[in-house]
């Protein structure tokens, strides 16, 4: 066994309402343990402020017309992290090794090769006088990748350690955040890049919550009862289904290739049941895609990320899938992980990889043309 690494993830998703922030232990291989979760919310304001420029910039023209204001918003997301750090690295006796800095994506667009996360790592260093790797999609975009998804091979390590405590049937990884990914597990810790599959394959979150926001004053829909409160409009909902094609499950997904107009006039109830139905059918539509072609075998799926607590919208999904093969689908926290925070854990354990010079990206994962290096070490006290 290799040395013991402390690394703290920190990870601020698509919902931009906080910070997720973990402290885990690893080798970079097949050691894993968690020793702390913790979440900050940010305040309205700096909400608000990462919304507007998120939806201000569509374009790669936008980054620069807004440089001045991404400057400005992204010392400040950067102080508000390492506000974080202090906090949690105070509750911990022991060292912390490595920050895993994810920033926050503003913008991403694999066909230009740009993904542009807020976050400012030497900043970030020098405020809490730590190695910070951050950084981590611009390595796998360079060479020919999606940049995303990067958890894959976290998931991975996942599964192993639930399949050695279990002696069960290998579970696959399915993440529903602001968009929803699967990947596919192997029974191999250190792995092949050959059989070891990921892919983007629907909306999470992101139209749910945004038509939320959008038609009242609350951020998300807790446990799917708005959404389960209202009339499904199915003409309205088979009109989106037939107008909506993904091409292909090769390329990674980002929320501004879905849009809720599709949804305008309904009442608040009756716009997220029919939202979060479509939500449902593109996610058992991208499991079922996978199965029928053989790539892989998704009979048991463990769920994390925020979508896994929508009761309404993980009973839709099942009710798509019921004619299906056997499929068994239930939340991670089953075997005891924190469904909530297994990106912030994974972005720990990517900095102890990119410490270590390991790959993080791969071939079946995110399409680059070989196994890739990823995020920058700064050093800055």
């Amino acid at each position: 066994m290799g040395k013991i690494f402390t690394a703290l993830g920190l990870m601020s998703g698509t919902s931009m309402d906080g910070v997720d922030v973990s402290i885990i232990k690893s080798d970079g291989y097949s050691q894993f343990s968690n020793i702390l979760d913790d979440y900050y919310e940010f305040d309205n304001e700096l909400h608000e402020r990462l919304l507007s420029l998120r939806n201000s910039i569509t374009t790669k023209e936008n980054l620069i017309e807004f440089s001045k204001e991404l400057k400005i918003l992204e010392r400040d997301l950067t102080l508000f992290h390492s506000k974080v750090v202090n906090k949690t690295s105070s509750k911990f006796i022991d060292k912390i090794d490595l920050l895993g800095f994810h920033g926050q994506t503003i913008f991403h667009n694999p066909e230009i090769k740009i993904s542009k996360q807020l976050g400012d790592g030497n900043l970030l260093s020098q405020l809490t006088q730590k190695n910070v790797i951050y950084n981590f999609r611009q390595n796998d975009l360079k060479n020919g990748g999606q940049g995303a998804p990067l958890t894959p091979i976290f998931h991975n390590l996942l599964a192993n350690n639930i399949l050695s405590e279990n002696k069960n049937e290998l579970f696959n990884i399915m993440n529903i955040g602001g968009i929803t990914n699967i990947t596919k597990t192997v029974k191999n810790q250190e792995l092949l890049s050959s059989s070891f599959q990921a892919f983007d394959i629907a909306p999470g979150n992101c139209l749910i919550d945004n038509w939320i926001q959008k038609n009242s004053d609350k951020k998300y829909d807790k446990d799917g009862m708005i959404a389960k409160s209202g009339k499904i409009d199915e003409l309205i909902l088979n009109q989106a289904i037939e107008n909506f094609k993904l091409h292909s499950y090769e390329k990674s997904l980002d929320i501004k290739d879905f849009d809720i107009s599709f949804a305008k006039g309904l009442s608040l109830e009756d716009g997220c049941a029919t939202i979060t139905n479509f939500t449902a059918y593109l996610i058992s539509e991208g499991i079922r895609f996978l199965n029928n072609n053989n790539l892989t075998d998704y009979k048991n799926i463990l769920v994390c990320g925020g979508g896994r607590k929508n009761i309404y919208l993980m009973e839709t999904i099942k009710s798509y899938l019921k004619y299906s093969k056997d499929f068994k689908i239930e939340s991670i926290d089953t075997f005891n992980l924190e469904g909530d925070y297994i990106e912030s854990q994974a972005f720990g354990y990517l900095a102890i990889r990119s410490y270590l010079g390991l790959p993080i990206s791969f071939p079946n994962t995110t399409r680059c043309k070989k196994p890739t290096l990823g995020g920058v070490l700064v050093k800055n006290f």
